[in-house]
């Protein structure tokens, strides 16, 4: 990750298993129809809900959240360019391009022949 995920600045996020969307709100300084908005642009932000309906975010939600908010409010990104940064972020686009093609390659012929041999092998020698 090039930016940092929670900037120096940032509130402390207290250490609690599920926060409700006015609680979030309230740390990140943003209405709650922003982050209502932000559901519906970012596939990553998805809160579970409650028995009730209620947005139950957990702690990573409120890190991403506060990484949006970054990238949307101080770097001035449009919300497409944040959606990318995000996914560049992510660790599976973080992989180099020729370790994902050898791993896309590693099965590409039937393995079964080979390990038959090789288990033949073992019993030779084990007979």
């Amino acid at each position: 990750m090039t930016d940092v995920a929670i900037q120096p600045e940032s509130p402390e996020i207290p250490d609690k298993l599920y926060f409700r969307i006015g609680e979030v709100s309230s740390l990140l300084g943003v209405e709650t129809y922003v982050l209502r908005y932000w559901e519906t642009e970012f596939p990553s932000l998805a809160p579970k809900k409650s028995g009730t309906g209620h947005r139950l975010y957990r702690r990573k939600d409120v890190e991403l959240l506060l990484r949006i908010k970054h990238l949307l409010y101080e770097k001035r990104f449009t919300i497409e360019g944040a959606r990318q940064s995000l996914q560049s972020d992510s660790p599976k686009s973080r992989a180099p391009k020729e370790t994902r093609k050898q791993q896309g390659s590693l099965f590409t012929q039937d393995p079964l022949p080979e390990i038959r041999r090789q288990l033949t092998e073992i019993l030779q020698i084990l007979k």
